[in-house]
């Protein structure tokens, strides 16, 4: 499973609108619109605060 396709799945078993997540990360509605559809990647900086967010490893949402 690629990233773009984790995030959608732990951004969704949160109920969480691509809204509400990019609050919570202090992130653009559009940069997690181009992270969950593949045409954009966090930065490492962002991907921490994803991994925190949902309580998993960076490892966990890039690798396959």
């Amino acid at each position: 499973m690629e990233f773009n396709e984790k995030l959608q799945e732990l951004r969704k078993s949160r109920s969480l609108t691509q809204e509400e997540l990019a609050e919570a990360l202090f992130v653009s509605r559009t940069a997690i619109s181009k992270w969950g559809s593949g045409r954009g990647y966090p930065s490492l900086d962002s991907q921490k605060e994803i991994s925190k967010f949902f309580s998993v490893s960076i490892d966990d949402l890039i690798c396959s």
